[in-house]
């Protein structure tokens, strides 16, 4: 546990000292902010102001996950840490961990600080807290299943570019999935279709009705989360022989 939360540290203060993670959260909050108030839901739901804002979370996060996620393990493949880690006082899964943890955080202080539009809108008299705090642990869980892809993809490759690329090519292959999937809702049995888009989740997030918190759904984000944390781990297990 000391060695994980020294790893967790580390990571942490890797990010909140490059200017490129602020560059991130700056550009996901005024992307966030200016796609909400164009949004049509803005102007046609006047009840419901904060669907506009969360509803562009799952295409904000292709810009922002990719670009955590080349900063995982780049520092420790250029300095050859990979090599040497069947050496250390540290497991590959402390390792993970620590590091994923930090990056998590990280991607939870970038919803956190869209509270001023959460102030805009109780100042206009149409917030349901309870909603906007469900659909932020579900976008908080939505990104962190984004950011394990980009681990895996991360201790596959240790070019920063093709990190960043290959995560945003593999999101947005999923991002796409709804639209296959309506192309082919005429040629293909409901029930293959039903299944594919379950697998899928940009579709799970979009699906979530009022805020509500539904648990096979939640258990699903963390299921997806542990799935890629441990193909990751199994990977560094590999490369460390």
């Amino acid at each position: 546990m000391k060695s994980l939360l020294v790893v967790f540290k580390r990571q942490l203060a890797s990010y909140l000292s490059t200017p490129s993670t602020y560059l991130s959260i700056a550009m996901f909050l005024v992307l966030s902010a200016a796609l909400g108030l164009f949004m049509r839901q803005w102007l046609e739901h006047s009840n419901n102001h904060w669907q506009a804002f969360i509803h562009v979370h799952p295409w904000l996060y292709l810009l922002l996950i990719p670009a955590l996620s080349t900063q995982l393990l780049a520092r420790e493949h250029e300095a050859g840490f990979i090599d040497f880690l069947a050496t250390l006082p540290l497991s590959p899964v402390q390792l993970v961990i620590g590091k994923y943890l930090a990056a998590w955080v990280i991607t939870g202080l970038a919803l956190l600080l869209s509270f001023p539009i959460v102030i805009v809108i109780n100042l206009l008299g149409a917030a349901d807290h309870l909603v906007i705090a469900s659909q932020l642990i579900v976008s908080w869980l939505l990104a962190g299943s984004y950011l394990s892809v980009g681990f895996f993809i991360c201790a596959i490759t240790h070019q920063r570019l093709v990190i960043f690329l290959l995560t945003l090519c593999l999101l947005l292959t999923v991002g796409g999935v709804s639209s296959v999937l309506d192309a082919l809702e005429h040629q293909t049995p409901i029930w293959l279709i039903d299944s594919l888009m379950s697998l899928s989740p940009f579709l799970r997030f979009t699906v979530i009705d009022h805020g509500a918190l539904i648990l096979r759904d939640g258990l699903y984000f963390i299921s997806m989360i542990v799935a890629f944390l441990a193909a990751t781990i199994v990977l560094l297990n590999y490369k460390s022989r």
